[in-house]
């Protein structure tokens, strides 16, 4: 079993400047995301962050939220939280794999999130998983959201938008050129 293994674990990252997350939750199975969103916290507040928290209606929904938060908002990073037990149809498969591939696609554009998303066969394994004096996941998807958070900050501020945002001198606003040539 995972549990007995032990794990290498980071140094919790330090910052000159605080820094600030938001903490996505799909409470489906509300006493699993409150152990989740309680480790997500603990870690947070130990590196002296802030964080928000939303709710959605299911792990499907929280790189949508995720996404919509980075264009909208000011968060240095995300985490993304939730929990999801096979069932007796492949819709388990469908939400894992879906809910995974837009927390990754969000990250390969730059995003700094952790994932907490659990993927488990039962219950039993959600709580071991969930719980803060356990393996403490949520605690574990916020410290990923900081050391990638302590990475960008490391290598300097963005060049490019994210997404699909144009560059600055991609676009013109009318009245705005500075070729003598156009009225």
């Amino acid at each position: 079993m995972a549990a007995s293994v032990e794990h290498y674990t980071l140094a919790r990252p330090t910052f000159d400047k605080p820094v600030k997350l938001l903490i996505v939750v799909a409470p489906y199975y509300k006493d699993i995301a409150d152990q989740l969103i309680a480790g997500a916290r603990a870690e947070i507040e130990a590196c002296g962050g802030t964080h928000e928290l939303v709710e959605v209606p299911g792990a499907l929904e929280v790189p949508t939220a995720i996404g919509i938060a980075e264009r909208m908002s000011n968060f240095d990073g995300y985490v993304a939280l939730g929990c999801i037990v096979r069932g007796e149809t492949t819709h388990y498969d469908t939400v894992c794999n879906d809910s995974s591939r837009g927390v990754t696609l969000l990250g390969l554009q730059g995003l700094c999130i952790g994932n907490g998303i659990l993927t488990v066969e039962n219950m039993a394994q959600a709580e071991v998983r969930a719980q803060a004096d356990g393996q403490n996941k949520g605690g574990g998807a916020a410290a990923a959201a900081l050391h990638l958070i302590a990475l960008s900050r490391k290598w300097g501020s963005a060049r490019k938008g994210v997404g699909f945002v144009p560059a600055k001198d991609e676009y013109q606003i009318a009245g705005d050129t500075k070729d003598p040539n156009i009225a």
